[in-house]
């Protein structure tokens, strides 16, 4: 250990459940200031194990990549009821390949509809979940794709 405090420890991407948590950013871009479903789900994020971070209102896709980046997560889950998901979805994952973050897994949810799911599933963005969903059903659907895309390989 260094003097002052414990020393930060980075784990390689094959590091296992066991050893880290998933790092999860949730978040809203664009003009959605309804943070009610995000907040739960962060709430059911973090109870499930995860750390969860949370981008705040209003952030622009920008915002949410460069955070995404700085933070070092693992995902991030995307929430929006604008019906502005075709076009802040993919600009966030956009951002995030070029900004060096191919690698991060990115989740979606919201009110969208069933024939935009397909694109946005090929641009690698999926889950797409709605209100109503299960929330066990999310959970797992986000360690499944960390377990296979991060901590493999």
């Amino acid at each position: 250990m260094k003097p002052g405090g414990p020393e930060r420890i980075r784990l390689t991407k094959k590091a296992t459940a066991v050893q880290r948590k998933i790092r999860i950013l949730v978040a809203k871009p664009g003009l959605d200031g309804h943070d009610r479903g995000a907040l739960v789900l962060a709430r059911a994020f973090r109870d499930a194990g995860m750390e969860v971070i949370y981008s705040g209102l209003l952030p622009s896709p920008e915002q949410v990549a460069r955070m995404a980046i700085d933070e070092d997560v693992d995902v991030v889950a995307l929430s929006l009821l604008n019906g502005a998901h075709m076009t802040a979805f993919p600009k966030v994952k956009r951002l995030l390949d070029k900004l060096g973050g191919k690698d991060i897994v990115v989740v979606g949810g919201g009110i969208i509809p069933e024939e935009d799911k397909p694109e946005l599933t090929k641009l690698g963005i999926t889950g797409l979940y709605g209100p109503g969903s299960s929330f066990e059903d999310i959970v797992e659907h986000v360690r499944g794709r960390v377990r296979k895309e991060r901590w493999t390989g």
